[in-house]
């Protein structure tokens, strides 16, 4: 018989088996924290060892106890309760004194953020975000739920079998700066599911002023449970951690930075738990040999009016028409620079120095980044093996240029170091759009510009996040999860009367 016990000490170098035939060893600043109660994992897919304080892992539970107790009662909720739960969201995100004091606690956010050098690209509550925010509550006022909907019905001699919607469970979210995610995520209420969030401590004031002052009097003016929207009330990594191997989980969906994103994701799937990753990002523009110079710069600078994940990261000229194109490219990196009080950063391939002009190399420009303004080089060159590097730039567009024979190596480049997330192909030639669409692993492809690639945008319905297929395709839906696509199916069986005797 095997004999349990728990792990209630740790000493230096100790070995910690995972993935059946490898080795961690606990670091000593580990062995010096830990106390009795306290967990360990490893990340299976990096080898990372995580220590998770018992209080971390206490406050994730509780949150996750919440909404498991908030999901039985949310189960009898109409779907009028939920719809005047969003319309009450969204009027209490337009109502100017609740906004006030979101708006207010946003800037303390925003402050400690730019002090501590972080990215404050997407934790800012612009009046744009918060549009956007009571849009999407809207559109799910008066989105159509599956839950408890027919989706297939298969006819017997005497009896049917129905495969009906139904709500999925709790739902793990785990994000940075983005307040926004607060509301998007809610949709997910939709469908008869329950939310718990860990933010990051660079957007929990903003967070938790939007949940008492908009989120939470929706709930109680609904009458819905108030555990149906739950908080980590930690901003401590290792609270993410504790949530995302919590087997109760339905659903673990992960939005930040591409590092964090693995290692949250590798151990939800450690915890049997599906999970939805939208981490690295980057979209990469291709020039077709017929593209037009005016048609490219016009894609590109649409695509660099702010840093998401689908703003243009990497663009592929092709060698034959580098003297017309390039011109066009760096007209339109001034223009999208210009349209943010900026300037523009390139990268160029190695092999392709010649191709850029020289005074880039040589002029030394203010770049906006995370910890203040800088001094840099225009354009910098970059080893061929970093074209799938993502630059998280703050206000300056920054952008990586390569030259290829043609369209077949643009995209063996792509499916060789991209993210896998979003090409596009600008060309008049409908035949090369079929094979570029065909040969081209991604799960989102264009032929103009890269930011139509938001599921609020281009499908009207709030997303939750932008999957890519870095790490494989995805199982049964596709790159956009949104509160309407996180459900399950039910089987039913209906006998008639004859059938029942």
């Amino acid at each position: 018989m095997i004999e349990l016990g728990e792990l209630s000490s740790v000493t230096p170098g100790m070995p910690i088996v995972f993935g059946g035939n490898r080795i961690a060893h606990v670091p000593r600043d580990v062995t010096e924290r830990f106390v009795a109660g306290d967990s360990l994992y490893v990340v299976e897919r990096t080898g990372a060892l995580l220590h998770v304080p018992k209080e971390e892992r206490e406050c994730a539970r509780k949150a996750v106890d919440r909404a498991l107790s908030a999901f039985s009662a949310l189960q009898s909720a109409s779907d009028e309760q939920l719809s005047h739960f969003f319309e009450s969201f969204a009027q209490n995100l337009e109502d100017s004194a609740r906004w006030s004091i979101i708006e207010g606690e946003n800037r303390l956010d925003v402050q400690e953020a730019q002090q501590r050098g972080r990215s404050t690209t997407r934790l800012v509550a612009t009046e744009r975000l918060r549009a956007d925010m009571i849009s999407g509550l809207r559109g799910w006022k008066s989105q159509t739920s599956r839950r408890g909907q027919v989706l297939e019905r298969v006819q017997h001699d005497g009896w049917d079998v129905e495969l009906t919607g139904a709500a999925l469970g709790v739902v793990g979210f785990v994000f940075e700066g983005r307040p926004n995610v607060v509301a998007d995520a809610t949709g997910v209420l939709r469908g008869g599911n329950t939310v718990v969030f860990r933010i990051g401590s660079d957007a929990l004031g903003t967070a938790r002023a939007m949940l008492q002052h908009a989120l939470a009097p929706a709930l109680a003016s609904a009458h819905l449970p108030e555990g149906a929207v739950s908080l980590v009330e930690s901003s401590a990594h290792a609270a993410g951690w504790a949530l995302f191997t919590d087997s109760r989980l339905s659903l673990a969906v992960a939005r930040g930075s591409g590092a964090a994103v693995d290692t949250l994701g590798g151990l939800a799937q450690q915890a049997g738990i599906p999970a939805s990753l939208h981490g690295t990002g980057g979209a990469w523009m291709v020039a077709g040999a017929d593209a037009r110079a005016q048609a490219l710069r016009a894609a590109v600078v649409r695509s660099l009016d702010r840093k998401v994940c689908n703003t243009l990261n990497t663009c592929c000229i092709p060698r034959a028409r580098h003297s017309e194109l390039i011109p066009a490219l760096l007209d339109a990196l001034e223009e999208a620079g210009e349209r943010l009080g900026q300037t523009y950063k390139l990268h160029v391939v190695q092999e392709d120095r010649d191709a850029v002009p020289n005074a880039l190399f040589t002029r030394k420009v203010k770049v906006s980044r995370a910890q203040g303004d800088v001094e840099e080089m225009q354009a910098e060159l970059l080893p061929r093996d970093d074209l799938g590097k993502e630059w998280e730039w703050e206000q300056t567009p920054e952008v990586t240029l390569v030259l290829v024979n043609d369209v077949d190596e643009a995209v063996e480049l792509f499916n060789r170091y991209s993210p896998h997330f979003v090409a596009s192909l600008i060309s008049d030639d409908p035949a090369l759009h079929d094979r570029f669409a065909g040969a081209v692993d991604a799960p989102f492809v264009g032929d103009g510009f890269t930011r139509w690639v938001d599921g609020q945008y281009a499908l009207q319905r709030p997303e939750l996040g932008l999957s890519n297929w870095e790490r494989g395709r995805l199982f049964g839906r596709g790159g956009v999860l949104s509160g309407d696509t996180v459900y399950t199916i039910r089987t039913r069986a209906r006998h008639t009367e004859n059938a029942k005797k």
